[in-house]
């Protein structure tokens, strides 16, 4: 087992300290006009400091809970082109709510095919249970609590409840959401040992 120092161990203090998503959603929703953008799983944790992608540097592997369940993986950049288009766009069809996803759902799997693909690493899947996954995140800095909730999420993708993709990035910038492999092939030196 490995542990996370540095940025990584800051970045769980930090997620750790975080009002909850749906605390931050209900704040929103309450000031006029305003417009929550709910995220599917960042593409970006696969980049370091992110202790996954600091697994898969080191050591080629992903550790996960999540078994083949799958997650619209979104990247950072599509989220903020989202964002910009509400902010210069004055239509009175804006929502006050949006998932935003990247253009198809996928598992822990699938991505390490495509980062193998693209990077000539290969990259394997080591399955672990739910309580393993929250047992590593508690050895890498996070409180008992966090770590159960992060674990929880592992779980709701094995079950299927992330298994979601929407068109809400195509609708708000005119155009598609990058794919994974695109993502990828944009950051390929970062899994390069």
């Amino acid at each position: 087992m490995a542990t996370v120092s540095g940025d990584g161990q800051r970045f769980f203090k930090a997620a750790a300290l975080a009002p909850s998503a749906v605390e931050l959603a209900a704040r929103v929703r309450a000031q006029p006009g305003g417009v929550v953008l709910r995220a599917s799983g960042f593409m970006q944790n696969f980049l370091r400091p992110h202790p996954l992608a600091e697994r898969i540097h080191r050591f080629g592997e992903i550790r996960t809970a999540a078994g083949d369940g799958r997650l619209g993986w979104v990247d950072a950049r599509d989220i903020a082109a989202s964002a910009a288009a509400l902010l210069t766009e004055v239509s009175a069809d804006i929502r006050s709510d949006y998932l935003i996803t990247g253009p198809h759902a996928m598992s822990y799997p699938q991505a390490a095919r495509i980062i193998t693909a693209q990077t000539g690493r290969g990259i394997r899947v080591e399955p672990m249970t739910q309580e393993e996954q929250a047992a590593a995140y508690r050895s890498a800095g996070l409180s008992t609590e966090f770590a159960a909730a992060l674990a929880a999420v592992e779980r709701g993708i094995k079950e299927g409840r992330e298994d979601q993709v929407s068109t809400a990035v195509l609708e708000l910038t005119g155009r598609p959401p990058r794919a994974f492999a695109e993502f990828v092939a944009d950051h390929a030196d970062e899994w390069a040992r």
